[in-house]
């Protein structure tokens, strides 16, 4: 039996994004109340975002966790933006409380992992986005080899490069050192 879904000729609201019937077979962001849908992410952007919510993890204080594709409200106008970066550092007390969605504010640190398609997205409209909403910290992974991660940090309003390596890095956030194996990201296991 198939079910034909009518998707929406209009710009969104909130409750019109809600209202949206689950589908896990594609990725959706709200950029301005207009539906945004691209594939979802293939296996070695799915191995990294497991891999570095892996090593982010336990690093945190326990004031915060980590969480993968996850909505983020940026603004919650009359047509809204949320986006969907592939990993979050959230505060604790919000996982506790399962969040549906989070505000913007916060969110500790926001990761995107480019991909063929969103590129451009990540390094342009979601930087300034992120900066715009009050999201502290934001990366970018680049899984071409060699694999990197680009770190910003917000300061006065304004993101400012605080890292840019491949293979290793120790990054502050918020006042604790985070070490990524970046080169893990993408690397095959090791038999031991």
């Amino acid at each position: 039996m198939t079910v034909e879904v009518q998707w929406p000729d209009h710009l969104l609201t909130l409750e019109d994004w809600i209202a949206l019937p689950e589908d896990s077979s594609r990725s959706y962001e709200l950029v301005e109340g207009v539906l945004v849908v691209s594939p979802r992410p293939v296996s070695h952007h799915q191995r990294a975002i497991w891999r570095l919510a892996a090593q982010l993890e336990p690093q945190l204080p326990l004031s915060h966790g980590v969480l993968t594709e996850s909505e983020v409200v940026i603004d919650s106008g009359p047509y809204p933006t949320i986006r969907v970066p592939d990993v979050l550092a959230v505060p604790t007390a919000g996982i506790d409380a399962n969040l549906a969605r989070w505000k913007a504010v916060d969110i500790l640190l926001a990761v995107e992992i480019l991909s063929v398609g969103s590129k451009r997205t990540d390094r342009v409209a979601k930087f300034f986005e992120y900066a715009d909403a009050g999201i502290r910290y934001y990366w970018l992974v680049d899984l071409d080899e060699p694999a990197s991660l680009i770190g910003y940090h917000l300061i006065d309003g304004n993101y400012e490069l605080v890292a840019e390596h491949s293979e290793r890095a120790t990054l502050d956030l918020a006042g604790t050192p985070i070490t990524i194996d970046i080169a893990a990201l993408t690397s095959n296991r090791v038999a031991p």
